[in-house]
């Protein structure tokens, strides 16, 4: 599912236009950026939760051409689902998981 998937099913089901639904997306997207930038964590209830973690350096291996690599430490952001996700992906068919919208 791509975004414009995501902002036509969300136009579909709540009336809105897909124009305004694409603000609201982009809005929630750039805020969750922001505030992952910002250093704060971002959580959803029945969701899940987004934060950084600091990755060390290490040393690292091309598996293509076997060439050792130096991989610099840095900040990646990471999804921790909640147990409601969780529960909903490994119980419920596919079906309703898309009525459930």
């Amino acid at each position: 599912m791509t975004k414009g998937d995501i902002i036509d099913i969300v136009a579909e089901g709540t009336g809105l236009t897909k124009l305004e639904t694409a603000a609201v997306v982009d809005g929630f997207l750039a805020t969750v950026g922001y505030a992952l930038q910002s250093g704060d964590s971002v959580t959803i209830r029945g969701f899940g939760s987004f934060r950084t973690v600091h990755r060390n350096e290490r040393i690292s291996r091309n598996p293509k051409t076997g060439k050792i690599m130096h991989v610099p430490d840095r900040i990646a952001p990471v999804f921790k689902p909640s147990n409601d996700l969780k529960k909903i992906v490994n119980e419920s068919p596919k079906t309703e998981l898309l009525d459930g919208r």
